[in-house]
């Protein structure tokens, strides 16, 4: 969800005050085996908030001695930078429900998460929950920090009254040279003043709603940074970024920043984002929504979109990490699971989502698509420096596939030899 997530220089400057070394591993037995009152944030989504307030009412009816504070993540400039200050205060709450993955290398830097492996059968049950996906969320020291939750895939939606008013095809989506057709008739029929309308913004997060989505598309599921090594330099990458290149080019996608929705004001025709969408759409307009696209038009059924996943963290400020365990196991239950899914639309990370909610995707068609997709996504590498490595990307891709000051191609090698850099450190 684009709404979070604005602070790198804040947070590494956050980062380089405090010690390092105390990456959670240092959490006393004590504290991992204390029980009591616990403290927690959520998110200020509103739905989200109104999932939290009926699973806290819950489970302090049933723990009358372990009861559960509950409020909001406290206004910021960003909820990382909120999150990072009270780590190096000290007080943060035991449990966050809406850790982004890129920020937790930062947050384990401050040392300010519990491993979760500590917690007998921890490691167990997120694998049986989430299935082969919790591997993406591993720290480099082989260690669980952050709780799989809940995505939201990114794909495709398209304005129906748009696009059939340009006289294109819905179906005709599915490759770049397919969607760059769609986008031309959208633009010169004015159907639309341009086709699609991703921030062209510097932030260190945009990415992920542009060139990262129909890069996980194009390889099949590959992280921006494997093994230590940048990886968007090989044919793949540079087809996508030639893509999006062709699109600003043609002034098919704005280079100025749109300030409100620009698919939910008609300005454009598509716009990529997760199943958080279909409530703000709604009835306001008539849509589709189909994967990414890729070069040659591969089977839905292969296609790999960005998780857009938010989880749950444990911070080492907490005194009584026990109960926080078995609240977080108590959040994520498949009744839970289930009434977030009803509450948010968002979806829970659990293997085999379809079919453990029969009822509800029966009842709510839109929703099924991004259940499907759910199970072909890809997260942000969980490496060291990781906000500053996404930076590094979206510095070059600005610069190049935006602003055509550079030819792609030049900029991303230039980008991988800086980003290896920062993955080594």
């Amino acid at each position: 969800m684009r709404r979070i997530l604005a602070a790198a220089v804040a947070i590494a400057a956050l980062a380089s005050t405090v010690a390092c070394g105390n990456n959670g591993g240092e959490a006393t037995s004590e504290a991992n085996q204390a029980r009591g009152p616990i403290k927690v944030w959520f998110s200020n989504n509103k739905e989200e908030v109104a999932w939290g307030k009926q699973f806290v009412e819950s489970w302090n009816a049933d723990h009358p001695n372990e009861k559960v504070t509950a409020q909001e993540i406290p206004a910021g400039k960003s909820s990382e930078e909120v999150i990072g200050a009270a780590i190096t205060a000290g007080n943060a709450p035991c449990l966050i429900f809406n850790t982004a993955p890129a920020a937790v290398p930062q947050f384990q830097k401050q040392g300010g998460l519990v491993a979760l492996d500590d917690f007998e059968g921890a490691r167990q049950y997120v694998e049986e929950r989430t299935g082969e996906k919790a591997k993406q969320y591993e720290s480099p020291d082989g260690k669980l920090y952050q709780l799989t939750w809940k995505s939201n895939p990114v794909m495709i939606f398209y304005n129906k009254a748009l696009l059939k008013k340009a006289g294109a095809d819905e179906a005709n989506l599915g490759t770049y040279e397919d969607f760059l057709a769609t986008a031309r008739k959208i633009v010169s029929s004015k159907a639309a003043p341009f086709a699609i309308w991703p921030a062209p913004s510097n932030e260190f997060y945009q990415p992920w709603f542009d060139f990262y989505p129909l890069f996980a598309a194009e390889t099949g599921g590959k992280l921006l940074v494997e093994d230590g090594k940048a990886q968007f330099t090989d044919d793949a990458g540079k087809a996508v970024a030639d893509f999006w290149s062709s699109l600003y080019k043609e002034k098919l996608a704005s280079q100025e920043k749109y300030n409100g929705d620009a698919f939910a004001d008609g300005k454009a025709a598509m716009t990529i984002a997760g199943p958080w969408a279909i409530a703000s759409y709604g009835d306001k307009v008539d849509w589709g929504v189909v994967p990414v696209p890729t070069k040659t038009a591969k089977p839905a059924e292969e296609i790999f979109t960005f998780s857009d996943a938010k989880n749950i963290a444990m911070f080492s400020a907490c005194a009584n990490r026990a109960t926080a365990w078995d609240v977080l196991k108590a959040a994520t239950s498949k009744e839970q699971d289930g009434k977030l899914l009803e509450t948010t639309g968002q979806m829970p990370m659990r293997q085999g989502l379809p079919a453990a909610y029969p009822d509800y995707f029966a009842k709510n068609k839109p929703y099924e698509t991004f259940a499907a997709q759910a199970d072909r996504t890809v997260e942000v590498p969980n490496v060291a420096n990781s906000i500053e490595i996404w930076q590094a990307f979206r510095d070059a891709y600005s610069k190049s596939v935006i602003f055509g000051q550079q030819e792609p191609a030049a900029a991303l090698d230039e980008a991988a030899t800086k980003i290896d850099g920062l993955a080594k450190q």
